[in-house]
């Protein structure tokens, strides 16, 4: 009988299993690195540090002197969306600004013809899409490019109306779906507004948060979002709770930490003001008295204060003050509930 060579194993087994514990160490702890980042980003948005403090260097962008911007939401088709229209012909607003919710009807060329009828077809009109437009918005979307082309010296990027970042004369805004359709909105923002020359920046959207309306909405933005056009400095434009309200300053979002209550409200990278002009020409509501309440709002008129369809008007580089500009709402009777001036630092 031969002899068999019995090999030990053991010497060889315990090198393996120390290679293995250490990749399996290597692995965890890699593995809590990416947790932790994450939680860093989403929580503390770590990366947002460094762009607070990102200035882009070089002369600063402008618009023209008394540059006016009407902001406007939920529209409608009917008289009472065209009597806005018309009053913003008559206030000879340069630029709107429509955050969503067109003609509920998805009727896109009778919407576009509206439009054309009282502003002019090559008007400069752009818009962000809203929860009622979804069903038509390849359509909508592809009469917003039209005009687009038509409008001289107007140049947007990305996905129109979607996650598009614009300037024209001057103004830069950012037209975002975020609550709407698309994803990853706060990084869009925070990539477009981390270090750009413009003065005035605007980020414009359909939905809100609850707090940030004073009708029955629920969450449907996040703070994200809301925060990344704060921390660039940028005022922030909704629409969707069929009212009008305007924020004070307002130096966290996720808190309502209100940083100034003045009517002269200076914005920076750090600080800035939400509103809400929904009176486009489709309904008006109630407000909830509880949310209306809340201390951060310096403006609020609904139904109980007996609103009518109107927008809010901002003159950018009043008078010749580059980083002055002067906002005031006024409806297609004539009152104007809210008026305030804003200095861009």
């Amino acid at each position: 009988m031969k002899n068999v060579k019995i090999m030990n194993y053991s010497k060889f087994s315990i090198i393996k299993m120390t290679r293995n514990r250490k990749v399996n160490y290597l692995i965890l702890l890699l593995f809590l690195i990416l947790i932790y980042i994450v939680i860093a980003e989403n929580i503390f948005c770590l990366s947002c540090f460094y762009s607070n403090y990102v200035y882009a260097k070089g002369e600063k962008i402008s618009t023209p002197s008394n540059f006016k911007v009407a902001f406007i939401g939920d529209q409608g088709l009917n008289n009472y969306s065209r009597a806005v229209l018309q009053m913003i012909k008559n206030e000879e607003a340069e630029i709107v600004l429509h955050q969503g919710d067109f003609d509920y009807l998805e009727n896109t060329d009778e919407w576009d013809k509206q439009i054309n009828d009282i502003l002019g077809p090559d008007f400069p009109y752009f818009a962000s899409i809203g929860n009622h437009d979804i069903g038509e918005w390849k359509n909508y979307q592809q009469k917003l490019q039209s005009r687009l082309n038509r409008v001289k010296g107007a140049v947007c990027t990305g996905n129109l109306g979607v996650k598009s970042a614009c300037t024209y004369k001057g103004l830069f805004f950012i037209l975002s779906g975020v609550g709407t359709k698309g994803f990853a909105h706060h990084m869009f923002i925070r990539d477009k507004l981390s270090s750009n020359n413009f003065i005035w920046r605007i980020c414009s959207w359909h939905k809100n948060q609850r707090l940030m309306q004073v009708g029955d909405k629920k969450d449907e933005v996040g703070w994200k979002a809301y925060e990344e056009c704060r921390r660039g400095g940028a005022i922030i434009a909704t629409a969707h709770e069929h009212s009008y309200s305007r924020t004070y300053l307002i130096d966290n979002f996720r808190n309502q930490s209100i940083a100034s209550a003045s009517n002269t409200l200076r914005i920076r990278r750090g600080k800035t003001f939400a509103f809400v002009s929904a009176l486009g020409g489709h309904s008006i509501r109630n407000q909830n008295g509880t949310l209306a309440a809340n201390d951060w709002w310096a403006s609020v008129y609904t139904s109980k204060q007996g609103a009518n369809y109107g927008a809010l008007f901002c003159v950018f580089n009043q008078n010749g003050i580059k980083n002055k500009a002067h906002c005031y709402f006024k409806d297609i009777d004539g009152r104007v509930p809210d008026e305030f001036d804003v200095i861009s630092n």
